[in-house]
This record gives C-alpha cells, sequence and structure tokens, in this order.
C-alpha cells in the first residue's frame, strides 16, 4: 500500500512509527514541516505539499486538528489528484461537516471514508486503536486492510457522519469522566481522607472507571506534562459536541459546566498539557 498521511500532530507521528514498523510506505506532509523531520529519518518520505504527497497515493489520511485546517490543506490539492483515491478522515469533526468533506471529494472522483479513532499515543503506536469507520460499505472493505493495521478490530458504524457522531460521544464521555473523578478527588483531598483508602472504595464500586487510575497520579501529583491528548483538543471537541448536541434539541446545561472548567485549565495556561488538568480548574475556585 502507498499511503499519504496529512497532519504529522502527535497522533498522526505515533500512527506514522507504527505503519512504517509495519513496512508500510508512507510520505507524510505537515503545515509546519519541521513536524516532519524525525519521521523522514525514521524512513518516511517527505513531501512539501499536501499535493505532493498524495498524488502517487493510494490513500490519504487526514489526521488534522479540525474541518478548517482540513479544507485549508485540501484546497492545496488539485481536483484530479483525487480521483479514485480512498481519503480516510481521522480527526474528530462534527456529523454535518464530514458529510460536506464527502461531497467534495466524491464530486473530485475521490472516495471518502471517515474513521475517527478512539485512544492515544501508546495505541496509535501499538496499532490498537478503536477505530469508528462510515461510509460507503464498498470503501470500507477497500480501507480495511489498512485499518486492520491501526486497530485490531475496525467497527463499520454504517452512513457518513454516524462515525463522526460516535466519536463526539465519546469524546463527552471523557470531559464526563474525568471532570466528575476530579471533583470527587478534590473533595476527598480537602477533607484529609487518604487517598487510596478512597480509591479502593471506588474500585469496588460499580462506579469505577479505569480512566481513574490512569489520570490519578497526574491530579495528585499536579503534573500535567507530556500529554498523550491536550486539554485544548478536548476543550474544541466538547464545544464541537455542545454546538451538535443544541442542533438536535438536547440538554446540554450538565456538559457546559465542563466546557466552562475547561476553559479555565486553558487560563492556566494549561493549553498543551494533559486533559487531566481539568483538575486545576476544579481545585482552584474562580
Amino acid at each position: 500500500m502507498k499511503i499519504a498521511l496529512l497532519g504529522t500532530g502527535l497522533m498522526g507521528q505515533a500512527l506514522v512509527e507504527h505503519l512504517l514498523n509495519e513496512n508500510q510506505q508512507i510520505t507524510v506532509f505537515n503545515r509546519s514541516a519541521e513536524k516532519t523531520s524525525k519521521l523522514l529519518d525514521l524512513g518516511a518520505n517527505g513531501a512539501t505539499t499536501a499535493q505532493d504527497a498524495l498524488k502517487d497515493s493510494d490513500f490519504g489520511i487526514l489526521m488534522l486538528s479540525d474541518a478548517n485546517a482540513i479544507n485549508e490543506v485540501l484546497d492545496q490539492i488539485a481536483i484530479e489528484t483525487f480521483n479514485d483515491k480512498v481519503i480516510i478522515q481521522m480527526g474528530t469533526i462534527a456529523p454535518e461537516e464530514s458529510r460536506q468533506l464527502a461531497k467534495r471529494i466524491t464530486e473530485s472522483g475521490g472516495r471518502y471514508l471517515e474513521c475517527p479513532v478512539l485512544g492515544s499515543l501508546p495505541e496509535a503506536r501499538t496499532g490498537t486503536l478503536i477505530l469508528m469507520a462510515a461510509g460507503s460499505e464498498s470503501d470500507y472493505q477497500s480501507a480495511l486492510p489498512l485499518l486492520q493495521l491501526i486497530g485490531k478490530e475496525p467497527k463499520y458504524i454504517g452512513n457518513t457522519g454516524q462515525g463522526a457522531t460516535v466519536k463526539l460521544a465519546m469524546n463527552q464521555l471523557i470531559a464526563g469522566l474525568t471532570s466528575s473523578f476530579a471533583l470527587s478527588l478534590a473533595l476527598v483531598e480537602k477533607e484529609g481522607i487518604q487517598t487510596e483508602q478512597f480509591m479502593e472504595i471506588v474500585r469496588d464500586s460499580a462506579l469505577y472507571a479505569p480512566t481513574f487510575d490512569k489520570k490519578l497520579d497526574r491530579m495528585l501529583t499536579r503534573d500535567f506534562a507530556n500529554p498523550n491528548f491536550p486539554t485544548k483538543h478536548l476543550a474544541k471537541d466538547t464545544k464541537l459536541f455542545l454546538k451538535v448536541a443544541n442542533q438536535l434539541g438536547l440538554e446540554t446545561c450538565a456538559l457546559e459546566g465542563i466546557s466552562r472548567l475547561l476553559e479555565i485549565s486553558l487560563s492556566q495556561g494549561l493549553a498543551n498539557t494533559d486533559y487531566s488538568a481539568l483538575f486545576s480548574a476544579v481545585i482552584e475556585k474562580q
């Protein structure tokens, strides 16, 4: 397979490292060229434009931050370059944004598959991401050999937009679980209760989620450096969920409070830290 990957941020870099370990031929492009240097040293081919990255590839993977970034990169590519190529969109965007991308690419002669991922850097580097694909089933089958390198059991959700919807739903759970745990932990800490005593009760209950232990040490030590998923991305995804949910007439007041906590974290200079930095917002009432 000849693969182009457009967008070499944290997740893009980790995914390229994995695909190179799987002996795949991959060309990378990033708007900030310095973010590709490590990947070139590892054996990836570099391209100075998105057009050059995609032109000789069978698959194009979009690993970009939002729909605006995606369209900015696609604007650099000549329409004929999309002809019969499978473009796989793996970022977190709104369902309607994904449907508009599908329209743009198919009208250019390409094939579009949305396939947002759940997991972080360790899963990207080991090919164990959870994949939520949606679009044409024939395009899904064409991309399946590649998807199986990225995640063990890719899931075909249905029509374009439905994979994006499930991804937003999952990221809302990330925000909800993390903020709820942060608030409970802060309360216990303020009252001088031993953290491990509290955690033993939590682990023995039906309320336990593995993410609690994954984030526990970061919260206790206030060490949010070296993120797998930065706070700024969770803040962006939470706002995106709110926009979509409000359009569908859902009551979002609970998530609006979490979104405010995320904004407080950003105001504390924690945008590029791990999203467990929500704890910092909880313990410092504004």
